[in-house]
């Protein structure tokens, strides 16, 4: 198998092709920093069976990256691996019929969880994400995730407080509070420590 992997971050297209070569000894990687490099390489050669693209690279729109990509290699499979918190983003990109999708932050045991799985041929998208609808929020565990509760969650997992997460929302203490037992009722935890860890292994943060 071939694999091309497309991020202009070296350390994290290191780490990944390290994580797949464990997996799969026998697997020849390529790695591009920028998606015009990507483009070349699949026009050149037609043997790529997979490709790791971030969407967020300098020299494209992740509008047209999957469109482009399936159009000049119609037999590869894609695999988004992305640091983007975009709800609707994200939703658009899991409608385009790719192999997986990796949120950058998840942990690094799950990381390469994903990666055995789409190796063997499945499709992997993280459990958060995989009842979402157009309306911009995300379902979990039978609840629905706001972009605000999404926001306060990244915040908690900074470690910061109740006035420090109000004062960087623009919202008071109390608002916060609601956001925060919305978020315990969605997760099933019952403190902020078991949000944040809950939603870490689901790859929300």
């Amino acid at each position: 198998m071939k694999i091309l992997i497309a991020d202009d971050h070296a350390l994290f297209r290191d780490h990944l092709a390290l994580n797949l070569e464990n997996i799969a000894p026998q697997t020849v990687i390529v790695q591009v920093s920028a998606f015009s490099q990507a483009l070349k390489i699949l026009k050149d050669k037609q043997d790529v069976d997979m490709i790791f693209v971030d969407l967020d690279m300098p020299d494209m729109k992740w509008e047209n990256t999957i469109r482009q990509l399936k159009n000049i290699a119609p037999n590869t499979d894609i695999v988004v691996v992305s640091a983007c918190e975009d709800m609707r983003q994200i939703m658009g990109i899991l409608g385009m019929d790719i192999k997986g999708y990796i949120p950058k932050r998840t942990e690094p045991n799950i990381i390469q969880e994903a990666l055995k799985k789409i190796l063997s041929g499945e499709k992997y998208v993280p459990p958060a994400l995989e009842n979402t609808q157009s309306n911009g929020v995300s379902k979990v565990t039978g609840k629905m995730l706001t972009n605000r509760q999404s926001q306060v969650l990244d915040l908690m997992a900074e470690g910061k407080s109740n006035k420090q997460i109000a004062y960087e929302m623009g919202v008071s203490e109390a608002t916060v509070k609601l956001h925060i037992n919305a978020l315990l009722r969605s997760l099933k935890v019952n403190n902020r420590t078991q949000a944040v860890v809950t939603a870490q292994k689901m790859g929300l943060i």
